[in-house]
Order: C-alpha cells, then sequence, then structure tokens
C-alpha cells in the first residue's frame, strides 16, 4: 500500500462528502486506502459514508476524542508507506496524492524530510494560508494584549451605541514552495511512523505544529511543493471565526485554538510565558460578550 488518506469527521456530512468524492476521482496510478475517523457525528455522516462510499475504512469513534486523537486511531490502523492527512473540508482538484508520493520517492533529500505539503487554495481560487511559523513567546503575548485591548474597546463603544469599523482577516496566503517552519494540518503528507501520531494533548488546533516541532528538533525538513491542487475550506469543519475579537466571535474552535495555543508554548518553550498568556486569555473571557460561552472552559486554562 502507498498511501493511508486519513480524515476526521465530526458533522461535517456535506463537507466530507465533497471531500471523499474528490479523493477517488482525482486519485489514480497509485495503490491508496481511505480511513475516515468519526468522532460521534450525529448529523448522518456515518450512515453517508456507508451507503455512498462502502470502499471506505470508517472507524465509529462514538465520542468526540479531539482532531489529534481521532487522527491517531485512523494511523494506527494505516496500512500505507505514507499518511496524509486531509482535512474534511478540502477539496482535491487533480492527482495531489500521487504528486505528493512521486516527490517523495525521487527527492535526493528523501530521509531529510518530515512532512510535505501544497499551496491550498480558498473557495475563490486564491493561493490560502499554507503554512505558518511556529509560535514566538513575545509575539504571542502581544497578539493576545491588543485582541485584549480590542475586545474591550469593541464592548465600551457597543454601550455608547458608537459605531466601530471591523476588521476581518481574510484567508489569503502568499504563493510559495520549498523549506517552511510548519506545513498546515490541512493537507499533511508524512512518513509512516512513530513521528506521524499527534500529541492527544491538543484537542483541537496546534497539533501539526506540535508535531512539526518535534521534527525541526530532529532536523527533518518541512516542504510546500509545487503541483497539488486543493482547495481549503478555510474554518468551515471547525467553525472558527477569525474576525471574532471584534464581534460575537466565541465559538467552540475559538476556543480551542486560544487554549492549544497556550499549551503549545508549554510544552515547547516556557512555561513563564504560558502564565502570561493564561492570565491574558481569562481576561478576555470575563468579558460580558463573551462570558456564557466561555464559563464552562475557564477552568481549563489553569489546567494547562
Amino acid at each position: 500500500m502507498d498511501v493511508s488518506i486519513i480524515i476526521v469527521n465530526y458533522n461535517t456530512c456535506s463537507l466530507t462528502r465533497n471531500c471523499l468524492k474528490s479523493v477517488f476521482e482525482q486519485t489514480k496510478d497509485i495503490d491508496f486506502e481511505v480511513i475516515v475517523s468519526d468522532n460521534g457525528s450525529a448529523d448522518g455522516s456515518v450512515e453517508m459514508i456507508k451507503t455512498e462510499f462502502p470502499q471506505v475504512i470508517l472507524i465509529e469513534n462514538n465520542a468526540n476524542l479531539g482532531f489529534g486523537a481521532a487522527n491517531n486511531r485512523g494511523l494506527k490502523i494505516a496500512k500505507g508507506k505514507y499518511i496524509f492527512y486531509l482535512n474534511s473540508d478540502t477539496i482535491l482538484l487533480n492527482n495531489a496524492v500521487k504528486i505528493f508520493f512521486d516527490y517523495w520517492e525521487i527527492s535526493p533529500e528523501k530521509d531529510k524530510i518530515g512532512a510535505l505539503g501544497g499551496n491550498l487554495l480558498n473557495e475563490n481560487g486564491d493561493v490560502a494560508v499554507s503554512h505558518i511559523k511556529f509560535p514566538r513567546p513575545l509575539s504571542e503575548i502581544f497578539w493576545f494584549i491588543m485582541n485584549v485591548f480590542s475586545a474591550y474597546v469593541k464592548y465600551v463603544l457597543k454601550i455608547f451605541h458608537i459605531n466601530y469599523r471591523r476588521i476581518i482577516t481574510e484567508n489569503i496566503g502568499t504563493y510559495t514552495t520549498g523549506e517552511v517552519e510548519c506545513v498546515s494540518g490541512a493537507d499533511l503528507f508524512l512518513k509512516n511512523n512513530d513521528l506521524a501520531f499527534f500529541d492527544e494533548r491538543f484537542f483541537l488546533y496546534f497539533e501539526e505544529t506540535n508535531l512539526e516541532w518535534v521534527m525541526k528538533k530532529k532536523d527533518l525538513l518541512r516542504l510546500i511543493i509545487d503541483g497539488p491542487r486543493i482547495v481549503h475550506l478555510y474554518g468551515k469543519s471547525g467553525n472558527k471565526k477569525f474576525d471574532g475579537r471584534l464581534d460575537d466571535y466565541i465559538t467552540f474552535g475559538a476556543i480551542q485554538f486560544d487554549l492549544s495555543r497556550i499549551k503549545f508554548i508549554k510544552y515547547n518553550i516556557s512555561s513563564f510565558y504560558a502564565w502570561i498568556l493564561k492570565i491574558l486569555l481569562a481576561f478576555l473571557w470575563l468579558l460580558p460578550s463573551f462570558y456564557q460561552n466561555t464559563k464552562q472552559y475557564r477552568k481549563e486554562i489553569w489546567k494547562i
């Protein structure tokens, strides 16, 4: 078996259908399997997969284990030489799996590669965010301070019925090839070995960041290559709003994003800086606009 494609599904029936359809339509001339790890979906996803894609290996977790843990369940039964972690909110536009496979197999640096990814596209066909930098403590603290400030200013203006200008961060990236710090987890192509396992302390977000940090310490390359064409409907599977700090942003995905970035800082860089970020996040979540949505997660801040 050349490649095992692992997709995590959690109540994304339509997205997962479109993703699977594109995988089977576009993937050719390679021996592959598709594994869907379902986190207890209640939207008919399981029935859809069984009916429409009987060739898929379906893992029914019967509970929301989190993104990393669900992928790990798939990895444990994967038979491929390589693993392709693919988000359910992606659509393959070409034979991307074969392109990744061929690149790794013929690369003169094949023994030095840790992960491959492509230049993802957004809904409009523009290059989307396909890789990120590892978090830096001072940058993360500045980011949190600015968001706390923005949220409180917005709240005060709202009280006095003063209009404010919404700041929206668009999912626009820059076309690139070559070595990057961290390939997006939406299309992560890896060797099937122990380094492909995610740290299950991360429930949602920063799993791939943590995984690729380990690769960095082992001097393994993380590369964006030319060729794969994959649309990423960014944030649809996680329900995360990037303009949320200046709007009613608190969704489950956004909450997990903030918790996970603090975990990354603590586990890999500095407990001291993580402690500062905890205080800033706790202060942000005290804002009346956010209080109801965050109160059940407040204790989790201090467990990190």
